[in-house]
């Protein structure tokens, strides 16, 4: 497209109610399109919400039955001949890693060639650049991805995720939390930089706003250690003094630290409390298990170990909070290790975003009843290893 360049200067100088009237003007002048329509994935992750700035309200898609569904899963464009001499193309709105939604196009059939398709796909990812821009100073796309009303307690902990997802060549991984809508402590955490990846899972007790703020203060806590450069043994010390200096041990919160060398797969840990961790390896599903170690904020200036594990080329890590592994059955029997790894290895060919929502999705089956009565946490690693210079 001649004028991707041009349509990246307006898409940043755009206000955000105008991200989706400039790329609807780049695509009825490149390729005379009818009709432009974007939709980002619920918090829930079950349906593909309309954003509309007007009056008219779309109904959403569902996630899992749908041409835009399926691009959403697949991540790969899919056009779409319906109406005679249109064509729809339906592609996917993905920043590194992050499925946020899909953008469609419908134009005259004669107008679209292949070879359009990565002109309009790098338009694709200049909108979802900006709109992570735009989030910062606007409550639109907040707004148009949710099918409810959160809870306050909910709210709190979707802001402070860094993401649902992310993708680099040495991994891939991805998180979700059930009830979606009503989550209490449940929380996950990463940061990657050159050489490493730092990824945290966390389960703060009790319940609504209390365990809300017991998980905004040890992430942040925690999140602040590793900017100031402290391996993760210290990050677990500092945050557990700041979890006591709080509530003097009356409330305290389970933790896993993993931190992953880049360029080795060396993994060092910290396992404070109640995440667990399964590996799938050729074929076969493990434990792998720590020495146990208190949760933070439980006693004033408790010391932290870590210890030290290997990832290979093709491993892919699971981590759940107690609210996955000790849910039970209508018969009273727990999720529990067996169930977990058949989940697991049903699952081994999704990618790694995909696979905590398909888990979650079990274990409701499995739960057969109702709304979850406690959070439930999955986040998904899979272990690329940095690749061989050329």
């Amino acid at each position: 497209m001649v004028g991707i360049p041009a349509v990246e200067r307006a898409l940043r100088d755009a206000a955000p109610h105008q991200l989706l009237d400039v790329v609807t003007a780049a695509m009825k002048d490149q390729y005379g399109a009818t009709g432009v329509e974007l939709r980002i994935a619920d918090y829930g992750m079950k349906s593909l919400q309309s954003v509309e700035f007007g009056p008219l309200a779309v109904e959403p898609l569902p996630l899992h039955d749908s041409p835009q569904g399926r691009v959403f899963g697949a991540q790969e464009p899919l056009v779409v001949r319906k109406a005679p001499g249109l064509a729809t193309v339906h592609m996917p709105v993905t920043v590194r890693g992050d499925r946020m939604g899909v953008l469609s196009v419908t134009l005259p059939e004669e107008q679209y060639r292949e070879a359009a398709l990565p002109e309009m796909q790098h338009v694709c990812a200049a909108l979802g650049h900006e709109i992570l821009v735009a989030e910062r100073d606007t409550d639109l796309f907040q707004v148009a991805r949710r099918t409810s009303r959160l809870t306050l307690a909910a709210e709190m902990q979707w802001q402070l995720l860094p993401g649902r997802s992310c993708a680099r060549p040495e991994f891939a991984l991805g998180g979700h939390l059930e009830p979606a809508y009503a989550i209490f402590g449940d929380n996950f955490d990463w940061s990657a930089s050159r050489d490493r990846l730092t990824l945290v899972v966390t389960n703060g007790m009790g319940d609504g706003i209390e365990a809300a703020l017991l998980s905004s203060l040890a992430v942040n806590a925690l999140r602040n250690a590793r900017r100031a450069g402290l391996g993760i043994a210290d990050q677990a010390a500092l945050a557990d003094q700041a979890l006591y200096a709080q509530h003097h041990g009356e409330r305290y919160l389970s933790v896993l630290l993993l931190e992953f060398d880049l360029a080795t797969g060396a993994v060092t840990a910290v396992d404070a409390g109640s995440p667990r961790l399964w590996r799938l390896r050729e074929g076969k599903v493990e434990r792998v298990t720590f020495e146990a170690q208190l949760p933070l904020g439980m006693f004033e200036e408790t010391p932290y170990v870590s210890e030290c594990f290997q990832v290979r080329p093709g491993d892919r890590l699971l981590i759940t909070s107690d609210g996955v592994y000790d849910t039970p059955s209508p018969g009273g029997t727990g999720y529990g290790e067996r169930a977990l790894a058949r989940s697991l290895a049903a699952t081994r060919l999704l990618p790694a975003d995909q696979v905590p929502r398909a888990v979650l999705h079990e274990l409701t089956d499995y739960r057969g009843r109702g709304p979850l009565e406690d959070d439930a946490l999955v986040v998904c690693l899979d272990w690329h290893g940095r690749p061989a210079l050329v």
